[in-house]
Order: C-alpha cells, then sequence, then structure tokens
C-alpha cells in the first residue's frame, strides 16, 4: 500500500510540470492605452486621480463606461486596417463597443493634456505585455468641434506619426514624433495600436489643447504636474499614470483581471480554468504527501 501511495505521488508531481507548460502556452493578449497624452479610457479609470471625478467622466460611467478593470482593453479583433468599416462615424473613442460608449459623448470639457503645435511630442502608451505591432498616431483637422461627434473625416486621412514593432520599456511603449503645425485650441490625438501577434486593434481619444508656441519633448509639459511629485496640477485638466512603485500592485491586479478578458474571437477564458486546475493539483499534492506522512508504518 505504502508503495502504491508512493507512485501516486510521484506521478502526480510528475505531471506538474506538464501542466505548468501548457499554462505558459496560451496565448497572451496585450492590453494598453495612452496615458500620456492621457487618454479618456484612462483619465476615466480609478487610476485616473482627479481626472475620473470630472464631468466629462462621470457622463461617461452614467452613460456605461468602462468597468474599473477593462480601461486598458478597448479593442476589436479580426480589423484587418478596415478601421473605418468597422468603426462607424460618431463612435470612434468607444471603437464602436457598447462597454465603453460613453466615450463618445461630445463635449468640450474631457479631461486634458497642454502640448503646443509644431512641438516634439513623446506619447506614452502604457501595457504590460510585449507585443509586435504598429502604432498609428492622427491629429484633428483645425476646425474640429468637440462639441459634436467625432467621424472619420475630422481626422487627416494620414497618420502624422507611426512607430513599427516599439519597445516596451517599464511597462509602456514611447512613441516619439512631431505634432503637426497650424493647429490651435482644443484638438483629439487618435492612436490606433495594429496588433500584429494578435488579432486585435486598439483605439485611443487623447484630448489636448494645443498652444501656438513649440516646446521641445524634454522640458516639462504642464500635464507632468499631476505625477504624486508635482502635485499642483488641477486634477480636471490631466491625469498621468502614479509612480511605478505607488502603482505596483495596482497594475498587478489589472494584469490578472486583463487577462482574463477576450475579445469578439478569443478563446472564450480557457486560462482561467487552466489555473484553478492547476491550484487543484497543488492542493492535491499536498494532501497526498501528507497522507503518505501520516501512514507511514513506525520502524
Amino acid at each position: 500500500m505504502t508503495s502504491y501511495r508512493t507512485a501516486a505521488v510521484g506521478a502526480l508531481l510528475g505531471a506538474l510540470p506538464c501542466l505548468f507548460t501548457a499554462l505558459a502556452a496560451q496565448p497572451a493578449h496585450a492590453h494598453g492605452a495612452p496615458t500620456d497624452p492621457v487618454s479618456r479610457t484612462f483619465a476615466c479609470s480609478p487610476e485616473g486621480g482627479g481626472a475620473a471625478r470630472s464631468a466629462a467622466c462621470r457622463a461617461a460611467r452614467a452613460a456605461n463606461g468602462p468597468e474599473a478593470a477593462d480601461w486598458d482593453n478597448l479593442r476589436i479583433a479580426g480589423v484587418a486596417g478596415r478601421d473605418r468599416e468597422r468603426v462607424p462615424d460618431g463612435k470612434l473613442c468607444s471603437g464602436g463597443l457598447e462597454a465603453y460608449r460613453g466615450l463618445d459623448l461630445a463635449r468640450a470639457d474631457w479631461p486634458s493634456t497642454r502640448l503646443s503645435a509644431g512641438a516634439d511630442l513623446t506619447l506614452t502608451y502604457r501595457s504590460t505585455i510585449p507585443h509586435a505591432g504598429t502604432f498609428e498616431l492622427y491629429l484633428t483637422k483645425q476646425g474640429y468641434d468637440p462639441a459634436r461627434p467625432l467621424k472619420w473625416s475630422d481626422l487627416e486621412a494620414k497618420p502624422f506619426a507611426t512607430a513599427e514593432d516599439p519597445a516596451l520599456v517599464d511597462d509602456a511603449y514611447r512613441i516619439k514624433a512631431t505634432l503637426p503645425a497650424g493647429r490651435t485650441g482644443r484638438q483629439l490625438l487618435y492612436t490606433i495600436w495594429r496588433n500584429t501577434s494578435t488579432p486585435d486593434t486598439y483605439y485611443s481619444c487623447s484630448d489636448v489643447v494645443l498652444g501656438a508656441g513649440a516646446r521641445s519633448s524634454e522640458a516639462p509639459s504642464s500635464e507632468a504636474a499631476a505625477v504624486p511629485s508635482r502635485a499642483a496640477a488641477s486634477p480636471s485638466r490631466v491625469a498621468t499614470p502614479p509612480s511605478r512603485d505607488a502603482s505596483a500592485a495596482s497594475r498587478a491586479a489589472s494584469a490578472t483581471s486583463t487577462a482574463s478578458a477576450t475579445s469578439e474571437e478569443d478563446d472564450g477564458g480557457s486560462t482561467p480554468a487552466l489555473l484553478a486546475g492547476g491550484a487543484s493539483v497543488l492542493v492535491l499534492g499536498a494532501g497526498v504527501a501528507a497522507t503518505v506522512r501520516r501512514r507511514r508504518p513506525n520502524r
């Protein structure tokens, strides 16, 4: 009987590497959104600070805005570059997804970032898992009216900047570009991230207020004042991600939550089931081992 139990324990423990290999083999889905210039999804999330309490964000949530864990999960599968076919006019900020329809509200008081037309820009796009893909940055044309629903015709036909397969450093992609000149006042920076290692395309709206003077990307910007070390900025104007140390637990919780989120063509939640199975195997293995020790005959 003792040898039988020992063999059972050995077989169980021997199966664990196979289980963990299967877990690691599950497809990893990227998640992300711009945090600087702040996107509507991030500003209105629990990590958005004072911006999340703004009138625009409250209205977005009342209109069925994103849930707490989903601010970085605004994506559509299988678009394959056909953005203007898949995403209707008036729904560019939500990607046409019902869960994010509050982001399409036409209003001029969304949390925004102050920039300068013609100046250097570094767009910070937070993500947790490195993925291959191309970023495209569009800016609204002069004459854009934020009080009207955003249409594709409000954007230039071609992006003013692109970046292919940038490196993910400190949980963020950083896209360097130069803003178009000839824009003033409230505009909208529209970001498209086309994954090539997943079937997903991400859409993001960042509200900006452009001044006439150019500034270097190295110069401190007004939105940086919302970082904890520079907390003097108005929280309703801009939201910037918290420091890495202060938000580590939040990022871990977000990564755990978003890892199980699926797009229209995802695998339907097989990863959580495998994780639960792995935990059960570990508990069972510990119980069997304890039983063997208790029933081992005295010598």
